[in-house]
């Protein structure tokens, strides 16, 4: 007897089959809210410092003393704080005033509170460990950028001091919150608000062109 698989058979296998696909994302070292964590303190430590000092005229900003990569940040910002509240910077041979700077602290620190019960790892035999779910009364859980500078002005000629600013801090914060259990929000002073889209899943992923600013008509 011979049996002949036909279209029909065919077609069932091709039904049985799945297919699937995947993307590789490369994660970087730091995420980019950590990075905006330290540059929003960085900032605002900036802000502090320059409005501390008040030096006007030629500025040789000095940032030998300061290391690390997140610090390149603190110091283009402190610059620029400088600039705006009327320094001049210039090299340090024509300049009337040196800027030395010191960065305390630049990072991130957490906290977690939590009013219920919270997950328990239970060991189990034979198996791997299993944990219980947690139960959120109330949960905060908040990430907080830390800077601390300051700066010494003092006179290039002389070496007589000009100001201190002493230690200057900047913070900010990102909070992550629950409420009996399924209310679920953040808070963060990071982004302008509306600044980061929310695209809805039926809404294009495609960047929109940004709307020229108007120009006032020549009179």
């Amino acid at each position: 007897m011979t049996v002949r698989h036909g279209p029909a058979a065919a077609l069932l296998a091709l039904g049985l089959l799945t297919g699937c696909s995947s993307s590789q994302v490369t994660t970087p070292a730091r995420t980019a809210t950590e990075q905006l964590l330290i540059s929003t303190a960085a900032d605002k430590a900036a802000e502090r410092l320059a409005e501390t000092l008040s030096v006007t005229g030629s500025v040789y900003v000095d940032s030998s003393s300061v290391e690390g990569y997140d610090n390149k940040y603190a110091i283009s910002a402190i610059r620029d704080a400088l600039l705006r509240r009327g320094a001049r910077l210039s090299a340090r041979d024509a300049a009337d005033t040196v800027v030395e700077l010191r960065v305390g602290a630049l990072s991130v620190d957490s906290e977690n509170s939590l009013v219920g019960i919270p997950s328990i790892t239970m060991p189990l035999p034979m198996a791997n460990n299993a944990s219980t779910p947690e139960i959120s009364l109330f949960k905060k859980e908040l990430t907080q950028g830390v800077a601390k500078v300051a700066g010494t002005a003092y006179d290039r000629k002389t070496g007589a001091l000009v100001a201190s600013s002493g230690p200057q801090y900047g913070f900010s914060n990102k909070a992550e919150w629950v409420l009996l259990l399924l209310l679920r929000w953040e808070t963060n002073d990071l982004l302008p608000s509306g600044e980061r889209p929310q695209p809805a899943p039926w809404e294009s992923m495609e960047a929109k062109p940004a709307a020229r600013p108007e120009r006032a008509n020549a009179e």
